[in-house]
């Protein structure tokens, strides 16, 4: 297990936190885990950046549970997020919010949106649309716009918003400006998919704005999805400004983060080899380059990694 080649030198990680104190005091984030499988290493790893961040600069931490794809959720794992995050000591009462308690939230903008006739029906599955574009399947596919005629009156078929070229850009606090377009990364956005579930880019966009969070804290891996959510909130009328800081990851192999498969570096697995909060989070801390060894952090403490 390694830290990503994104891990930061001391001197860049001196100017990010010079950076950090500058904020003003107030701010308000959220830590946003999805409930389809255990926390691991790179969980807690995140949970340093969001709870010491927070705790440095005064801001509030809202828990988000992330369960808009009912598919993959299972039962279970919600009450082990919950319980494994007071025992880590970053909460001391489970207070939270729950996506698929704000289905309605979705659905009414979904309509708004459709009434300006932003939305249509799409059944184009991963394989047609890499057929007709030749893109590999590793990579992000750009949707081509096959359904963009065909309405949205198909109750069996996933829905689709249009996004027009627009250029997104936007000063990252870890890995500097940042410029994007989404029409040409991604085309138009999934938003409900052909099995009714929200997507992953419309629920939070929403959920971000409804939940008054103006700082994101979250892995580098969603760097790129940036742009588009910044959109769909310019779409969606708004207009409070969005802090972004994109931190670095744990990584399994050098093409591979590391992921809930890895059953050893589950935080349960941990506590069940004796380690404690402290060790856990230090070693989390280590893995991302914040501390040049393991060493144990107290959540109390997590506030001294980024002054």
């Amino acid at each position: 297990m390694k830290a990503g080649s994104t891990q930061c030198e001391a001197h860049v990680l001196a100017e990010i936190r010079q950076q950090l104190q500058t904020l003003p005091r107030g701010l308000r984030t959220r830590f946003a885990p999805s409930p389809t499988g255990y926390l691991h290493l790179g969980h807690a790893a995140s949970a340093v950046f969001v709870w010491g961040i927070a705790q440095s600069i005064e801001a509030d931490v809202v828990l988000r549970i992330e369960d808009h794809d009912r598919g993959r959720v299972r039962p279970g794992y919600e009450k082990a997020i919950l319980e494994d995050l007071i025992w880590l000591g970053l909460m001391k009462t489970a207070d939270f919010f729950r996506q698929s308690d704000h289905w309605d939230r979705y659905e009414s903008q979904m309509e708004a949106a459709r009434s300006r006739g932003l939305v249509y029906a799409c059944t184009c599955s991963r394989r047609e649309i890499m057929e007709r574009t030749g893109e590999a399947s590793h990579d992000e596919l750009r949707y081509d716009g096959h359904c963009r005629t065909r309405g949205h009156a198909d109750h069996h078929a996933g829905l689709r918003l249009r996004l027009d070229p627009m250029t997104c850009a936007f000063d990252d606090l870890w890995t500097g400006r940042q410029v994007q377009r989404p029409d040409e990364q991604c085309g138009d956005l999934l938003i409900r998919d052909r099995d009714g579930n929200w997507t992953y880019n419309f629920a939070v966009s929403l959920d971000d704005a409804a939940e008054d969070i103006d700082l994101v804290i979250r892995g580098q891996d969603l760097l790129p999805a940036t742009g588009r959510q910044l959109q769909l909130r310019s779409i969606f009328g708004v207009t409070k400004p969005l802090r972004f800081l994109h931190h670095p990851l744990i990584w399994e192999s050098p093409e591979r983060k590391l992921s809930k498969r890895d059953g050893s570096t589950s935080l349960r697995h941990l506590r069940e080899q004796g380690l404690s909060p402290a060790m856990i989070l230090g070693q989390a801390a280590h893995a991302v380059g914040l501390l040049d060894r393991p060493e144990p952090v107290a959540a109390p403490e997590l506030k001294g990694l980024f002054k």
